[in-house]
């Protein structure tokens, strides 16, 4: 035998008795840790992937949220313009209809917030002015007996405070822009999108549908279709919830004498889209204001009209209007939202509920098999959706 057959020969055996002391590791280990093993490089794996995605979101962010912008407000006038086409309207006249109507609106609240802000402002800052002098003589003088320089040392430590929150915000948002440019082209960009879902949305999603194997495309179609329902029942809740806030708490400010109740009620309309924290927060913002321009008489008065109205929305109104279909459970919508948030930041929170809604009921879809049963997730399974009548016919 000659040196060159042996090489090989020996580099056969060589693998042989490696894969056999591989398997006799392997065989030798407990079941339970072969298991943890096979589940932790698959989770690994899914994770890095989900990674990925995340960067690629932050590196396209221009792009990215002027689409979900877009997509969201699309599923807020969806029920307005399917109704149009019901009705036999031309397309391009229910186009113009929902988007100029959309962007009247929107300027309109936006002309009155400048409005009143421009009309009281410097009142609401003198009178600022002076409830944080009484505070501080209250502090010098009271009960507490603090001295100025204590006083001055809180303030600074309450101010820093304040900033590193902020920037931590906006640092880890995901943010259209920083800059006018930014902002401008991020708007054309979105109101160009709507445009386009709204003339050729079927046609944009048979085209998306395209892009996977021909075997999958049934189950991509139905999960997709079954995803757009949940996120148009999950923005025409939201647009109620803000509505009935928004009225609620800036009518009472109004009454209670509160001023600047205007840019009150838009902020809170605008913050409901962010569910149980947004309203929450904003309306905050009122109860500051009561204290600082009228008295904590008028404070407390204004605080309960924020928590009534919380009450009554949460437990009366959206029921009964909504129906028992609706199934939200706060937990897990707060920890979406303040995951969403500590991820892209104020755009984070916006989009975490319904993206998590849209995951939701397309991982249900199709883990089930919805494209050959047939059968919608049930109610209790959902984050945030309604029972719908078809998954292929969402309007």
């Amino acid at each position: 035998m000659t040196g060159s057959d042996e090489k090989p020969r020996n580099v056969f055996f060589d693998a042989v008795r490696r894969k056999n002391t591989t398997s006799d590791i392997a065989a030798g280990l407990p079941n339970g840790l072969r298991i943890a093993t096979a589940y932790a490089w698959r989770f690994l794996v899914i994770a890095a992937a989900i990674g990925v995605a995340i960067w690629l979101v932050i590196q396209l962010k221009l792009l990215v949220i002027p689409l979900l912008v877009a997509i969201l407000v699309t599923a807020l006038i969806w029920p307005v313009f399917s109704f149009m086409l019901r009705r036999r309207m031309p397309r391009w006249l229910a186009i113009v209809i929902s988007v100029v109507g959309t962007l009247a609106v929107a300027t309109g609240l936006l002309w009155l917030a400048v409005w009143q802000v421009s009309r009281q402002l410097s009142s609401v800052q003198g009178r600022t002015v002076e409830a944080i002098d009484r505070l501080r003589d209250y502090l010098i003088a009271g009960p507490l007996h603090l001295t100025a320089g204590q006083i001055d040392g809180l303030l600074d430590q309450g101010l820093q405070l304040m900033e590193q929150q902020a920037s931590l915000v906006w640092s880890g948002a995901l943010a259209i822009g920083s800059t006018v440019g930014h902002v401008a082209t991020g708007t054309l960009l979105t109101i160009f999108i709507l445009l386009c879902i709204l003339a050729d949305g079927g046609g944009i999603w048979r085209w998306t549908v395209r892009l996977f194997p021909q075997r999958a495309r049934t189950a991509v179609d139905g999960a997709g279709r079954a995803g757009w329902v949940s996120i148009i029942n999950y923005a025409r809740t939201q647009l109620l919830v803000a509505t009935i806030d928004a009225i609620g708490i800036g009518l009472g400010a109004f009454l209670l004498g509160v001023p600047l109740a205007i840019p009150v009620a838009v902020l809170v309309f605008l913050g409901a889209f962010v569910p149980f924290v947004g309203a929450v927060l904003t309306g905050t913002l009122a109860v500051f204001l009561a204290l600082v321009y009228n008295g904590p008489w008028i404070a407390f008065w204004m605080l309960v009209v924020v928590l009534g109205v919380q009450q009554l929305e949460g437990h009366v109104l959206q029921p009964l209007l909504m129906g028992s279909a609706v199934k939200v459970h706060p937990l897990a919508v707060v920890l979406v939202v303040a995951g969403g948030a500590m991820v892209g930041g104020i755009p984070g929170a916006l989009f975490a509920v319904p993206l998590a809604a849209f995951v939701n009921v397309v991982w249900i879809y199709l883990s089930r098999r919805g494209w050959e049963t047939g059968a919608p997730a049930r109610p209790d399974e959902l984050i945030w959706s309604t029972v719908p009548r078809d998954w292929r016919n969402p309007a």
